[in-house]
């Protein structure tokens, strides 16, 4: 199958040279580049190179979706995917819009990768493999954050089947409030590793540098009704759990953006990444304990049952559970366009 690359963006700035730059790397490479806005977003937006939708025309899109999920909301994002996946995209990239692509960005993506690969062993944190700085990804349980990893050497290299990849970010990564409070930026990674995690392995990914192959896309969803900070985490750990039934890994990769971050209130995503430090562990424990059907056909009752049990673990909200079955109904109807 020929790939069709999409990159989905959602911002509620004016543009900006991030999104300029992306615009432009897409227009001339003949990519859909996709911006959802919000509330916030300005009337007037218009950037060559970009298809942006407003709430008007995300209202517009017919997705059930649109008019379920909250506004001011990160979780809006799911609609970019919907958007570019109607029309045709079976390779999603996804980014944010204070990450600027550096060309390697650009460059082919490979689904399958021989790459040095984790099975059973619990909590990893992949940012080890790829800088001698003690850092950690958002999303690490606390307790995790000093352990060490095994030696690259040691992991047995082999082919791995990736439809989900994170690739990192140099710079100003994507660390926790907890990290930028206490430790040093800027930091940035080794650009010559890979690392694979299959079953039994667990590390968060984000939403700001990762790429996503159509048998994956069910589990793009991003969670509304629960902490902002988290709801891109929670996916990753959704995903990873889900993939194991698949015998899918989720590769991390050398750093192919740099980030500028916009300005953030550290004490605010303190308290929004709480309901993370808290239990984050006890997630993972839970998902893993789940019995999931294999199958891709099976992704979304594996989806389904996921959330169920977050919801009863009073970590996401009730009202997550129509939501995801509108996200399954739009994303059958989209790939059926």
């Amino acid at each position: 199958m020929t790939e069709s690359v999409a990159l989905v963006v959602t911002s509620i700035s004016a543009p900006n040279h991030v999104l300029g730059a992306l615009a432009e790397g897409s227009l001339s490479r003949g990519r859909q580049f996709v911006v959802i806005g919000d509330v916030p977003s300005p009337a007037d937006f218009h950037l060559e190179g970009c298809d942006f939708y407003g709430l008007e025309a995300q209202y517009e899109t017919g997705f059930r979706f649109a008019k379920l999920c909250p506004v001011r909301h990160y979780a809006r994002k799911n609609l970019g995917y919907l958007v570019a996946i109607r029309a045709g995209a079976n390779v999603l990239v996804e980014t944010d819009d204070d990450n600027l692509p550096r060309e390697e960005f650009w460059g082919e993506r490979r689904r399958i990768v021989s790459a040095p690969a984790l099975e059973g062993a619990g909590w990893v944190n992949v940012y080890r493999y790829f800088t001698e700085a003690n850092i950690w990804p958002r999303g690490l349980p606390l307790e995790r954050v000093r352990e060490r990893v095994p030696e690259l050497e040691s992991l047995k290299v082999r082919d791995a089947d990736c439809p989900i990849q994170q690739g990192l970010a140099d710079e100003n990564p994507d660390v926790d409030a907890i990290y930028r409070l206490v430790e040093e930026l800027p930091q940035s990674f080794r650009r010559d590793r890979r690392v694979a995690l299959g079953r039994g392995a667990w590390c968060p990914f984000n939403s700001q540098n990762t790429t996503w192959w159509a048998d994956a896309f069910p589990l793009l969803y991003l969670p509304a009704y629960c902490s902002f900070r988290m709801t891109d985490i929670w996916r990753s750990f959704v995903a990873q759990r889900i993939g194991w039934e698949q015998g899918w890994g989720v590769l991390f990769h050398e750093p192919t953006v740099w980030q500028e971050r916009n300005e953030h209130n550290l004490m605010r995503d303190f308290r929004d990444e709480v309901p993370g430090y808290l239990n984050n562990a006890s997630i993972c424990e839970a998902l893993a304990a789940l019995k999931l059907a294999p199958g891709v056909g099976r992704l979304g009752e594996n989806l389904l049952a996921c959330y169920e049990k977050l919801v009863e673990m009073s970590l996401v909200g009730r009202e997550e559970l129509p939501l995801l079955a509108a996200w399954l109904e739009d994303l059958a109807a989209a790939r059926a366009a």
